[in-house]
């Protein structure tokens, strides 16, 4: 199932681990970030609105 990789399979399979490992520190990032934007324009919309 699992290709050839011959004398370089450990630096190959290292690479894939910290590009996957990678990719999900930036999604996880992202998803938390766009939570805390939410949470302060929901904020800013709520004191918006006292206000107008």
């Amino acid at each position: 199932m699992m290709p050839e990789l011959g004398k370089y399979a450990v630096e190959v399979l290292s690479a894939y681990a910290v590009s996957l490992l990678l990719l999900a520190v930036l999604v996880l990032w992202t998803l938390r970030r766009g939570r805390a934007a939410r949470a302060t324009l929901d904020a800013a919309e709520k004191e918006a609105g006292r206000h107008g």
